[in-house]
């Protein structure tokens, strides 16, 4: 039977009667078969982001704002934000008019602000394939999956190290989860592949197996130009250098540190006009203070400083304000999420972010637990309605995180990508059209009746309800039939199915060879190391 198919490491399946390893696997005939498969594969594209139709949750009053904002060129001006060993980023804010004493960088009340009127409030981020290209900002919504795990978990493997297999699978994953709008970047850490190249194999994973928009590497500016080198060949040079191809993360090293590593990041994607995430990264009573006024202050200002530097690099450079902000126990230090003070904390920089009419990044599908258990759906729900609520943009961790992000969980991440998937009905709001207001059902129905077999219960009937692949709605007796089945155990099955029935996009095979004949280049170029 499918279900039974148990999944290696590398994402192949073992048959466990012939135990035969396949890609992929042989199917019996038979209409569940079929609504299965149609169910896994990637559904028809229709439009590839939600554009929101309900107001936004705000928390803040204008009195509120203006005190934040206030607060946060207080801390640019008299404080400073430090910008370490990038010699070209001092003369750069010391040419714009701030106050440059040794690395540390004091900014003129006004001037971030003033910069940031030449950043975009609308990014368009084209997919290979342009039926897939997402538009970021003014109210759309694009979710994106976990990034940066070391470690991957599923019910058969438990927990190890992620391999270039297990990053792979991920990208197939989300490739065929409608619910998710963009493949990502590191959706986890392979580390059976050498630190300084293993950029080369996850570029070319998500131009391979998808054609959703991705991100591009950070960890180093010659990574982030071979990013750039490589969207150069699967989209043409001059395409490129016209249009915003990647969305890349720079975050900051809070409290109040830009380093090398992220500002060499960031001035390569800002002078090749590819997007960036700059996101300060807070765990609120270590990097910031116990307080939501103090961490908003404090995230706004190192946020606008680093976008403000990208309008320096090039004006009018794509950026994306990004919060990443979770408490600590205050007993044993560890992070935590689900809480509700980095809820407010993200409602808060949604509306200072769109006070400075930029998109905004945060949230996604948090949690602390370390197995998709009621702790990891609780947790993520207390993190997913704040994103949808507040109005985010770019939703980074959207799918697959747990541990406090040391794992992209197999189970987790079907199971997030089922309630993404729900969340686009919640975002379009009230449907008001003729057919949403139903009045022929009700004249047709009229007192004391049921609306089962009317004619507009039978004309929406497919397509009325959400319904998800995860969830059991049988009777017990059904339930009890099919082997008792918990929610883990349906998603191990549903993951399975789709590796299965994973088919990758088209892709030129010309291209695919430049892509393959650069990176051969390129890594025969230098050794390999683990920094």
């Amino acid at each position: 039977m499918a279900d039974e198919l148990v999944m290696g490491g590398d994402g192949s399946q073992t048959e466990p009667e012939t135990g035969v390893r396949s890609e992929r696997r042989g199917r019996s005939g038979g209409g569940r078969d079929a609504r299965r498969a149609a169910r896994s594969k990637p559904k028809e594209i229709g439009t590839p982001f939600i554009t929101r139709r309900i107001p936004t949750f705000d928390v803040l009053s204008e009195e509120g704002l203006q005190i934040i904002e206030a607060n946060a060129e207080t801390i640019l001006e008299e404080t400073g934000i430090e910008f370490r060993e990038d010699e070209e980023a001092l003369a750069l804010w010391r040419s714009a008019g701030a106050d440059v004493q040794g690395e540390r960088v004091h900014i003129p009340r006004g001037l971030a602000r003033g910069l940031m009127k030449t950043a975009p409030s609308l990014i368009t981020q084209h997919a290979r394939n342009p039926e897939r290209t997402v538009e970021i900002g003014e109210g759309r919504t694009v979710f994106a999956p976990v990034y940066g795990p070391p470690f991957v978990r599923d019910l058969d493997g438990g927990r190890r190290y992620a391999t270039i297999e297990d990053f792979q699978n991920f990208v197939k994953l989300t490739y065929m989860s409608p619910g998710l709008h963009h493949s990502g970047g590191t959706v986890c850490e392979p580390v059976d592949l050498p630190v300084n190249k293993r950029h080369y194999d996850l570029l070319y994973a998500h131009m391979k197996y998808s054609d959703k928009p991705f991100m591009g590497s950070v960890t180093h500016p010659q990574r982030a130009q071979d990013s750039v080198d490589m969207c150069k060949i699967l989209f043409g040079s001059d395409f490129v250098e016209q249009n915003t191809v990647m969305v890349s993360l720079i975050n900051a090293n809070s409290p109040m540190v830009w380093d090398s590593t992220m500002l060499g990041a960031l001035k390569t994607y800002a002078r090749n006009n590819q997007a960036c995430i700059i996101a300060p990264f807070i765990l609120a009573g270590a990097m910031s203070p116990v307080t939501v006024a103090g961490t908003l202050a404090q995230t706004l200002a190192e946020a606008l400083a680093g976008m403000a530097f990208a309008q320096l690099v090039r004006p009018g450079a794509p950026v994306i304000f990004g919060s990443f902000a979770s408490s600590i126990s205050m007993q044993s230090g560890a992070p935590t999420f689900g809480t509700p003070e980095p809820a407010l904390v993200l409602y808060g920089c949604a509306q200072l972010a769109r006070r400075l009419n930029v998109p905004f990044r945060s949230g996604g599908s948090l949690c602390g637990s370390k197995t998709a258990d009621a702790q990891a759906a609780y947790e993520s729900a207390n993190t997913l309605l704040p994103t949808v609520m507040a109005g985010v943009n770019f939703v980074l961790h959207a799918a697959g995180w747990l541990e406090g992000g040391l794992v992209s969980s197999y189970e987790k991440f079907v199971m997030d990508a089922d309630q993404l998937a729900m969340m686009r009905t919640m975002l379009e709001g009230v449907d008001l059209t003729e057919n949403g207001q139903a009045m022929d059902a009700i004249r047709e129905v009229g007192p004391g009746a049921h609306f089962l077999g009317c004619a507009h219960t039978q004309a929406n009937f497919e397509n009325a309800f959400f319904r998800s692949n995860i969830a059991d709605n049988k009777t017990f007796e059904q339930w009890q039939a099919e082997g008792e089945q918990d929610a883990n155990t349906r998603a191990s099955a549903l993951v399975k199915r789709m590796l299965g029935d994973f088919e990758a996009p088209p892709l030129d095979p010309a291209v695919d060879e430049a892509l393959l004949a650069y990176m051969r280049e390129r890594k025969a170029a230098f050794p390999d190391s683990n920094y």
